[in-house]
């Protein structure tokens, strides 16, 4: 085992002086390294420094740790705390540097990419190769190779002769000639003398390379400013025709500070304007009442079987074009809101062998719920799903155009995005709408590109989708985030008048917030914040396993709190960037809140639908009648109202107040739906608060008379009417002419044209003809008679492994431990065994298997034994032998926590451990 006082060797050896609460923070913060769980703490090792591991992590710190990973990859290894301070703060310093680098460091450490004590500060190797500076890869330092590493190709004449102009004297050897040469651009003093004497041109020369990119160009012969340059070593050439500005040199020009500008803290995101919390909270139950009116006009388009799906799957653009315009919205518009549609479930393809988009029976069941509850299914759906609207007519990777409803949709980092955005938001004032501008900031602060930064990256689309989006959903009001909405992300905020409600107390970020005070002693391995973290993650989870894993921290916690002190002055666990109280006094910032559970998201979802509830207008039972042939419904009217009336009359016009139109054609099409005329009058007279209009009583019966005067079948399609006088006008028009009719007889008029298409141009000619059975009954027509089969809600797309349990967390540190105790254990030398190195199965006959297990039993003794289970997974184990018989051996297994038999042919060998681990 790793002694506590000893300075570790390796990133294992930093991760077995680590108590529990630190791994957990380690494994929470990276979930790939726990799938699967890692046999002990040399896996866990080289798995937190695999290359995509890594990457993984750099990619989720945000600007300043990034930003001191990199200076730490340009500064010596290993590095001490104190050069590590001078290159992010300068030779001047910068407090507010001072003060977030611990922070930053214990977050480098939390995560394995830094280990070691802070006299001996190491980057993990992987992270290192990513972040030095190359002609290849270009650090965003702006910095070069070193001296030593410029050099490497150098002769040693050359060498030589520079350091004789820069005033050195010769060395005997080209190793000590470059470090001569270093130390003299490491000396503050003796390089502003060698500055202070080059001409005019040569310092604007270094001060153009200075901050990168550090490599420059020149010819074969070069000017005298720049020759005095290439003379005296402030450039060195790397390849024919190129220069690079030495390391050294640079962090000189720029007073020792590896960035330009340091962001130790991240941008606020300010209020651009303030309005009423019952301003935004009207606005947004408005939107949200138009949401839901769009999503049912969405469908109720689509019931007789919306358009067809694509070869390659999703809509066409013709299609979206024309759902666009029946919504009467932009394109992008109608693209998220089918895509809501379809992410809540409401929608899906029926799987017919010429296949459309059509509601699916979820949406009957949605309809018959709450307006409130129906837009909480919405606003959960959309805050959740991965598919991503923003991204329709753009191209994939294989240069094909994205469809609405179609595959490549998918972008991992959008929940996690939408819920970032809303939490600053919800960090804000009530009423208070930030810039995106300061939003898109702190986005970039916290998430960095390690690359060039861009304005359209991912992110910043997704965020920008996110304010446009949660406005048209209704979660925002005039940009400011409303009561539900905030109830909505499980945060405490205000309900409807700015009343204050409760949250599922979790933290809203450091802008809701503040920072946190660290307070108290802490680990060899990590503060004590550490683990209070770890128990807050731990009470988030069931009821049941809580109480557990709260024990289990608190446990830890103290047992945290004994190493911390009983560790020796000078050891490697103290230092300033760790571990000294002086550094408890810094704030340590909270981090972003971690998304709800789906179980805290259900209620959360259903608090935001009570505080909406009494925001949304209640559904009306009544409508004006006009004398021009409208109808105009002052609110949403009720369920029955509304469908009726959606067949009897077409919407005009939409709003606060909706506009219905009767016509000739809305007429004949609810008479086809099975009413009579008596019904309609009935209808109208019983749900207006006006009398009906004389104009639309005589269109009803006009229409009603006309009606089923003509009656269309299948010959393959016939007219037949009773007055032959009708027939003879239809074959008199030259209209009838595509329906190619010919007459059977004086009252039967036989087309080669189908049903349908015999019906619709009867119609366009100005009859009200009326479908019939073969047994010559009346066909009643409804528009809502296709559903798809049961259709599933699409699943997200991860970003990667799950967040872990705390119960998870708990079982993966605990198997880790034993699994590391099993393969670090000292065993008693074998005279008749060979030695053995870490990891290697111990091998011994069965006979001294069994003879050694079976005095085990005797003696109470723990052993060490290989063991391979009947997958052939090899694995090393620490048991303490109960019973052996029938040739099997019970035993106490350390690894897994639980007693349990083996089979002794499944045992490689045995070997008794170490007196001092008995």
């Amino acid at each position: 085992m790793s002694d506590p006082a000893t300075p570790p060797r390796s990133l294992a050896e930093d991760l077995r002086v680590r108590d529990d609460a630190s791994l957990t923070v380690l494994l929470r913060s990276r979930p790939d390294l726990i799938t699967p769980v890692p046999t002990d703490l040399t896996q866990l090792a080289t798995r937190a420094g695999t290359r995509a591991s890594v990457v993984r992590a750099l990619e989720r710190l945000d600007r300043f740790a990034l930003q001191t990973a990199e200076a730490l990859a340009v500064a010596a290894d290993p590095a001490t705390y104190d050069e590590l301070l001078a290159l992010m703060a300068g030779d001047e310093g910068d407090p507010a540097v001072t003060g977030a680098l611990p922070h930053a460091l214990g977050t480098l450490r939390e995560q394995a990419l830094v280990w070691g004590a802070d006299d001996r500060l190491r980057l993990v190797r992987t992270a290192r190769e990513l972040l030095t500076p190359s002609p290849q890869h270009p650090s965003p330092t702006g910095l070069g190779p070193t001296v030593q590493e410029a050099t490497a190709g150098m002769s040693p004449g050359r060498i030589q002769e520079i350091v004789t102009t820069a005033g050195l004297p010769s060395t005997h050897d080209a190793v000590s000639a470059v470090s001569a040469l270093t130390a003299l651009f490491t000396d503050r003093t003796r390089m502003s003398a060698l500055l202070a004497d080059a001409p005019e041109e040569s310092r604007e020369v270094l001060a153009r390379l200075v901050w990168g990119p550090p490599y420059g160009q020149v010819t074969a012969d070069p000017a005298a400013h720049l020759r005095r340059l290439l003379d005296r070593g402030l450039l060195l050439p790397t390849a024919p025709g190129t220069v690079v500005l030495p390391r050294e040199v640079a962090l000189h020009l720029r007073s020792g500070r590896a960035h330009r500008a340091t962001e130790p803290l991240p941008p606020p995101v300010e209020p651009a304007a303030t309005h009423s919390p019952q301003v935004v909270d009207t606005t947004a139950a408005g939107q949200a009442y138009t949401a839901l009116a769009t999503v049912e006009e969405l469908l109720k388009d689509w019931h007789e079987g919306g358009p067809a799906v694509l070869r390659a799957g999703g809509l066409s653009v013709r299609d979206l074009k024309r759902t666009a315009v029946a919504l009467d919205v932009a394109e992008p518009v109608a693209a998220f809101w089918t895509e809501l549609a379809y992410a809540a479930g409401l929608l899906a393809s029926d799987g017919e062998a010429d296949e459309r988009f059509a509601a699916t029976p979820a949406y009957d069941e949605w309809l018959e719920q709450p307006a409130a509850e129906r837009w909480a299914r919405l606003a959960e759906s959309w805050l959740a799903a991965t598919r991503t609207a923003g991204v329709v007519g753009g191209r994939d990777a294989k240069d094909r155009t994205l469809s609405a409803l179609g595959p490549g949709l998918d972008r991992s980092a959008a929940p996690e995005v939408r819920h970032r955005v809303l939490t600053l938001l919800a960090g804000l004032p009530q009423g208070a709408s930030p810039s995106p501008e300061s939003v898109l900031a702190r986005l970039r602060w916290e998430r960095p590109l390690r690359g060039p930064q861009r304005d359209d990256d991912l992110r910043a689309r997704l965020a920008r989708w996110t304010l446009n989006e949660a406005e048209l959903l209704g979660v925002t009001g005039r940009g400011a985030l409303s009561a539900h909405g905030r109830a909505l992300l499980g945060a405490p905020g205000a309900g409807p008048g700015g009343k204050p409600t409760g949250g599922r107390g979790r933290s809203t970020g450091p802008s809701a917030t503040g920072p946190t005070a660290t307070t108290g002693p802490t680990t060899p391995t990590g503060p004590t914040a550490t683990a209070a973290r770890a128990a807050s993650a731990a009470s988030a989870a069931s009821a049941a396993s809580a109480a557990s894993a709260a024990s289990a921290a608190s446990a830890v916690t103290t047992h945290g709190a004994a190493t911390a002190a009983s560790t020796p002055p000078g050891a490697a666990s103290t230092g300033p960037g760790d571990k000294l109280p002086v550094h408890h006094e810094h704030p340590r910032p909270a981090g972003p809140p971690e998304p709800l559970s789906a179980a805290e998201q259900a209620v959360a979802s259903a608090a935001a639908a009570r505080l909406l509830a009494p925001l949304l207008p209640e559904p009306l039972d009544h409508v004006l009648l006009q004398a021009d042939l409208t109808a105009v419904a002052p609110g949403p009217l009720r369920r029955p109202l509304a469908d009726t009336l959606g067949v009897l009359a077409d919407v005009e016009s939409k709003g606060g107040a909706t506009v219905y139109r009767f016509t000739p054609g809305s007429v004949r099409r609810a008479l086809d739906a099975g009413r009579s005329a008596s019904d309609l009058h009935a209808f109208l007279a019983e749900h207006s608060r006006t009398p009906v209009p004389q104009p639309l009583a005589y269109l009803i019966d006009d229409v009603a008379r006309r009606h089923g005067h003509l009656r269309v079948g299948a010959a393959s399609a016939y007219v037949r009417c009773d007055d032959d006088s009708v027939l003879n006008e239809i074959l008199a028009d030259k209209r009838a002419a595509g329906l190619r009719l010919r007459r059977l007889a004086p009252t039967v008029l036989a087309a080669q044209a189908d049903p349908a298409g015999l019906l619709e141009g009867l119609r366009a000619m100005g009859f009200a003809p009326a479908a019939e059975s073969a047994e010559g009954d009346v066909l009643i027509t409804r528009a809502d008679a296709h559903r798809t089969p049961p259709r599933a809600a699409p699943e997200p797309v991860p970003d990667g492994p799950p967040t872990p349990d705390a119960t998870l967390l708990a079982a993966a540190v605990r198997a880790i431990r034993a699994g590391d105790l099993a393969s670090t254990t000292p065993r008693k030398p074998s005279g008749a065994a060979p030695a053995m190195t870490g990891g290697e199965l111990p091998r011994t006959t069965s006979a001294e298997t069994l003879a050694t297990m079976q005095a085990a039993v005797l003696t109470g003794e723990s052993l060490w034994i290989g063991y391979v289970n009947a997958e052939g997974s090899a694995s090393q184990r620490v048991i303490a032998p109960v019973r052996v018989e029938g040739g099997f051996v019970t035993a106490y297994d350390h690894t897994a926590d639980e007693v349990r038999t083996y089979p002794l042919h499944r045992i490689t060998g045995v070997a008794e451990l170490a007196d001092d681990q008995v």
